[in-house]
C-alpha cells in the first residue's frame, strides 16, 4: 500500500481493526460517537480505503463485509517512519528529546524510556 491513510481513513479502520468484518452500517454506528458521521460518509471512506488497498470487500446478500487488509501495527510502523522522516530527518533522537521536552513525563515515563534506552544497547 502506497498512498497514506487520512485521519478519518484511521478511523474507520480502528473500527475495522477492533471486530471484522463489519458492515458499512455497522462502522457508522461504531464511529457515530467520535465523528457523527452518517452512512453515506463512512462509505464514500470505504470505498477510499478499498481503492488504497488497505480493506477488502465482500458481498453477503444485499451488503458487504469489510475487513482491513493491513493491521494497526503496519500502519503505527510506516506512519512514525514518515513522521521522523519529515519532521526529523529520518533521526529519532530529535524526537524523544522533543517530546521529552514538551511533554510532562512521569517517573514511570522516565523509567520505560530508560529500559527501552537499555534494551537497544545490548
Amino acid at each position: 500500500m502506497s498512498e497514506r491513510i487520512t485521519e478519518a481513513e484511521q478511523v474507520v479502520l480502528e473500527a475495522l481493526w477492533d471486530s471484522a468484518p463489519a458492515t458499512a452500517a455497522q462502522i457508522t454506528e461504531r464511529v457515530y460517537p467520535k465523528r457523527q458521521w452518517n452512512g453515506q460518509t463512512v462509505k464514500t471512506i470505504l470505498a477510499r480505503l478499498i481503492h488504497k488497498g488497505a480493506i477488502e470487500a465482500e458481498a453477503d446478500g444485499r451488503r458487504f463485509l469489510y475487513r482491513p487488509l493491513i493491521d494497526r501495527a503496519a500502519l503505527v510502523e510506516t506512519e512514525a517512519q514518515h513522521l521522523l522522516d519529515r519532521l526529523f530527518d529520518g533521526k529519532a533522537a530529535p524526537l524523544v528529546a522533543h517530546l521529552v521536552r514538551r511533554a510532562e513525563l512521569s517517573a514511570k515515563d522516565a523509567e520505560d524510556i530508560e529500559h527501552l534506552l537499555q534494551a537497544l544497547k545490548r
